[in-house]
């Protein structure tokens, strides 16, 4: 069991797009990545981790929510309804939460480790983590998509943390 260490917001792993997976059944790699996502997401408070936040450029995420642990490799994103607004906070961007917009109905296509077909759909916060996680894939923190003003108030408070200028 290997918990890895969250990348922080200014790690460049995090502004990247991650490259597909090629998932080929019993590939060790595939299994130790997916092994490093589970333990590391399990801790407390954590809904879930992209690859690129344990520093891996690949199409990857690990989730935690309501008791529901699990994973998905290569995962495609559809959202329903009226975004919403909800407070949101990233392990990336530690101690701090913004009011952002998401879909109220997310759901994500993929595959697990044994190229089997996996399919996510969720409501309220598992709507939340499939979007955020899978912004993370895309290269993308939460604090892009908050409003101009908050984002600039995020910002300001980001570049203040003591975390940012270790």
């Amino acid at each position: 069991m290997t918990e890895r260490q969250i990348r922080l917001f200014g790690d460049p792993v995090l502004r990247s797009k991650a490259d597909p997976l090629v998932v080929t059944p019993g590939d060790p790699r595939i299994a130790a990545l997916v092994e490093d996502l589970v333990d590391t997401v399990t801790e407390p408070g954590r809904a879930g981790v992209a690859a690129p936040q344990i520093g891996v450029g690949l199409r990857a995420f690990s989730y935690n929510v309501d008791g529901e642990i699990g994973y998905v490799l290569n995962p495609v994103l559809e959202v329903s309804g009226e975004p919403e607004l909800v407070d949101e906070g990233c392990l990336s961007v530690p101690g701090f939460y913004f009011p952002r917009l998401r879909y109220p109905v997310a759901r994500v296509t993929g595959v697990n480790a044994a190229g089997e077909q996996v399919e996510l759909e969720g409501e309220g916060l598992m709507a939340q983590a499939l979007q955020h996680e899978t912004d993370h894939l895309d290269g993308k923190l939460y604090v892009e998509g908050l409003d101009h003003e908050t984002k600039r108030e995020a910002m300001r408070a980001i570049r203040q943390a003591e975390w940012f200028r270790a």
